[in-house]
């Protein structure tokens, strides 16, 4: 048996509950991993309380955490026992001791020393690269606005855009412009007092907007500009999900072996604190990257 946070059924942050469940065995092509941490996603709130059950179903019971970071017990593939693997797990089921995990989507956890770091890479990373990167298209001397720099995303975003040449403005709150500053952006507005700057080469969005702070996003970019959305539609601009890309995952990994990609973990919690987490969470209460340490 091992530790788990699970909930059977959607609702509030209660139904979460921490208990013993079967190590799951690993299927065909799966590799069980030892969890070091998972991390929080915002988004683990909406998948909670069913509010993307028409997009994401679940089979309850359900363990969370699609982020890994651990150690291979029984290997499959590639991986051996004793591998340091880290990675993103469609199905969820890192808020757990041990996770059943495609060895296909896992890669080597080369550029963490603390390997419970590594957690706070694969959704927030894959997100930022495939907005600022793949669809962005950011490349040296554009002038790039980043809105919602503040958040475990926007952190990665901030620096992939300076690693490919950009000069960043970033929105952020007065809480989180110190940090979004240290991690690159040459200007931080503040975006409850401050006019946002236009004529912009690209504007990528990664907050969860109304309709009126969106139509002023729209106004931002210059002709022939990017425009590009994750959490809210803009008119005009390119919004989309971020794809499971291992590639990528290891390409994060390597920028962070080289010490050209540093990761803005804020807190991390216990297991049996993530009912805690979600609540404060949903109060406007966390910032950056937080870990669930297993």
């Amino acid at each position: 048996m091992m530790k788990a946070a699970r909930f059977h059924e959607y609702g509030g942050a209660d139904v979460i509950r921490v208990e013993p469940v079967p190590v799951p065995e690993p299927g065909a092509g799966e590799v069980l991993v030892r969890i070091a941490a998972t991390s929080f996603n915002p988004s683990d709130t909406a998948l909670r309380a069913g509010r993307l059950r028409e997009v994401l179903p679940l089979s309850l019971p359900y363990i969370p955490g699609w982020d890994v970071a651990g150690t291979v017990v029984t290997g499959a593939g590639r991986w051996k026992a004793g591998d340091r693997v880290m990675g993103r797990s469609d199905a969820g089921g890192a808020a757990a001791e041990f996770a059943a995990v495609p060895a296909t989507v896992l890669v080597e956890a080369t550029g963490f020393p603390d390997l419970a770091t590594a957690a706070a890479v694969p959704v927030a990373g894959l997100t930022a690269w495939q907005a600022v990167i793949e669809h962005g298209k950011v490349t040296a001397g554009q002038r790039v606005l980043i809105n919602g720099a503040g958040g475990g995303v926007g952190g990665f975003a901030v620096q992939l855009a300076k690693l490919a040449g950009a000069t960043v403005i970033a929105t952020a709150s007065p809480r989180s412009a110190a940090t979004v500053a240290d991690l690159g952006a040459d200007e931080v507005v503040d975006y409850t007092r401050s006019t946002l700057p236009a004529g912009m080469d690209a504007v990528i969005n990664l907050a969860p907007i109304g309709p009126e702070e969106a139509a002023v996003l729209a106004t931002l970019v210059r002709p022939g500009g990017t425009g590009v959305s994750v959490a809210a539609p803009v008119q005009g601009f390119f919004s989309f999900s971020a794809r499971n890309d291992p590639g990528q995952v290891a390409e994060l990994d390597a920028l962070a072996a080289k010490g050209e990609l540093r990761v803005d973990v804020t807190e991390t919690v216990p297991l049996d604190g993530l009912a805690d987490l979600h609540r404060r969470s949903e109060a406007g209460l966390t910032r950056g990257k937080v870990l669930i340490a297993v």
